[in-house]
């Protein structure tokens, strides 16, 4: 077993970001071999999935969508919140299981879960029957663990990194929608967050190679791109070289993909000039995802956010402003360490101030390796609980008076696939983020089509294609 190199402590000026263009040799040794892939957490986990379903196929192997079928099989891990962390290892259960009845079956972990210490002494101790564990800076070396994968556990993980490769190839999940990853890491450190410590400190991809990855996305007939990053506005800071999240994203939007977004932004890093780009081409698209997170600056200040309450208000109104029929959606925490009564007060005077359009609701869940894990907490898990649930009563009242303004409006929908609301429907996205479920056909998936909206739900719309 090779030993990981978990060292994870580099300041921002010891970090000497180095390029490389990714140029791998996979030979198809696997042919006729199948893989399962199962992905947890955010969208950079979904795209990794997708540079990792790349290198499975080029070694051979042909996706399955049945564990028991597999002859690999590769958990992409989450590390964000303990219920995600339970969700892996429950399933690891079963594929222990599946290996005692396929003794050459091959389990490979893989993520942020894979870059905490803790995870890696507690794999390499109690789950020796798992193969090959890889961190998020170690894709790459994925062919070369798999193909000399002779059942001895091979473990390549670096919690830190200064590589940043381009020419990285994906085996995408849709021909209409792309991710494509503009910035790894995150140099905020949130008292809360893990991501830090498993993708390491910020580094931007330079501006030729972005753009040269969204115009060949172009040429394939994408209708759509995401540019994603842990912080996604923090673009470009790291590099000194004159140009930032709002340069890129006016460059992106003039090569003339039919609809641009970006995900995640962080409040402290929005600038008005992003947001006059935003409003100036309409093939940007006028949704925005802006985590409060809490709606109390002492929370917020304990959390290391680095924005005020007012500061964040003063923002959200900014864009109201300024982009026309914009959708805002967020996160909150509730149940921080030592969250009073009166700091959640103010979180759902915030929710009754913005009205989200949507929000993301979670309990604090402590991470080992961040500072909040040590803050002492007396406030109970029921109280948690309670707060939570008077959270998305509110959340949801105000998701549902943003969708009724749909209701007989005509809206351009990018459809995307076919709907399980029925097998006479497909569904789609409006410009602000919207999902909508249309009786149709599916030759219209991948088409841009107006729709009139006849019904709106807490989460969804209903519409009919307008001919």
């Amino acid at each position: 077993m090779n030993k990981p190199d978990l060292n994870i402590a580099k300041n921002r000026e010891e970090v000497k970001i180095n390029y490389g263009n990714l140029d791998l040799d996979i030979k198809p040794v696997f042919k006729g071999k199948k893989y399962f892939l199962r992905t947890y957490g955010c969208q950079m986990n979904v795209h990794d999935s997708e540079e990792i379903k790349y290198y499975l196929e080029q070694l051979g192997f042909k996706y399955c969508d049945k564990l028991e079928d597999a002859d690999i099989v590769v958990l992409n891990t989450c590390a964000i919140r303990e219920n995600a962390k339970d969700k892996v290892f429950g399933y690891l259960g079963r594929c222990k299981h599946l290996k005692k009845a396929k003794k050459d079956l091959i389990i490979c972990l893989c993520g942020c879960l894979m870059q905490q210490p803790s995870e890696i002494e507690e794999i390499a101790k109690n789950h020796k029957y798992v193969d090959i564990v890889v961190g998020t800076h170690n894709l790459r070396e994925l062919p070369e663990l798999i193909t000399k994968c002779l059942g001895q556990q091979e473990i390549e993980v670096y919690s830190n990194s200064d590589q940043v490769w381009e020419n990285v190839k994906y085996s995408r999940d849709s021909k209409i929608s792309a991710w494509i990853n503009i910035q790894l890491g995150c140099d905020k450190f949130c008292t809360y967050c893990i991501v830090p410590y498993t993708r390491g400190r910020e580094r931007s991809r330079h501006i030729e190679e972005i753009l040269k990855e969204v115009q060949e996305l172009k040429k394939q007939g994408y209708m759509e791109i995401t540019l994603l990053g842990q912080n996604v506005n923090a673009y470009g800071k790291d590099l000194n070289l004159g140009y930032d999240f709002a340069t890129l994203l006016e460059e992106t939007a003039k090569i003339g993909i039919p609809r641009v977004r970006f995900v995640t932004s962080h409040p402290w890093n929005f600038t008005d000039k992003m947001i006059d780009v935003i409003a100036k081409y309409p093939n940007i698209m006028p949704y925005v995802h802006l985590p409060i997170q809490s709606g109390s600056d002492v929370i917020l200040k304990k959390m290391n956010r680095r924005y005020t309450v007012e500061e964040y208000k003063k923002l959200f109104d900014t864009i109201k402003e300024k982009v026309q029929n914009v959708s805002i959606t967020t996160d909150i925490i509730v149940g921080f360490p030592n969250e009073t009564e009166e700091d959640f007060q103010k979180t759902l005077d915030i929710v009754n101030y913005c009205k989200f359009d949507g929000a993301f609701t979670f309990i604090f869940s402590p991470r080992v390796g961040t500072a909040a894990a040590l803050m002492e907490d007396k406030t109970s898990l029921e109280e948690k609980e309670e707060r939570l649930q008077k959270l998305n009563k509110l959340v949801n009242e105000y998701s549902l008076e943003s969708n009724k303004k749909y209701v007989d409006k005509v809206v351009k929908v990018l459809v995307t696939g076919s709907s399980d609301k029925g097998i006479d429907k497909v569904c789609g996205y409006t410009e602000t983020m919207k999902l909508v479920n249309i009786i149709g056909s599916h030759d219209l998936i991948g088409k841009i089509v107006d729709v009139k909206i006849t019904e709106a739900k807490s989460f969804s719309l209903d519409g009919e294609v307008v001919k």
